[in-house]
């Protein structure tokens, strides 16, 4: 299953940093992050739960980037 998600993120190198950090979290397949878009496309793995994943996901981008948000 794939969703695209808003986000807000400053700068184009953290942008790609997220979209790095997200495909290394459970239940994440794959992840595409836009910047100029602001979205974020995750494809999750088989019988994941897409909204404990994104949780996970914000987690780990924050690490990144602080104050980046990811509506889900």
């Amino acid at each position: 299953m794939k969703k695209t998600y808003k986000i807000e993120v400053d700068c184009a190198n953290c942008a790609n940093l997220m979209e790095e950090t997200t495909k290394k979290v459970e239940g994440v397949a794959n992840a595409v992050v836009n910047f100029m878009a602001l979205k974020m496309t995750v494809e999750f793995a088989e019988g994941a739960d897409d909204k404990a994943v994104m949780k996970n996901v914000l987690k780990a981008c924050r690490k990144v980037e602080p104050d980046c948000e990811i509506e889900f």
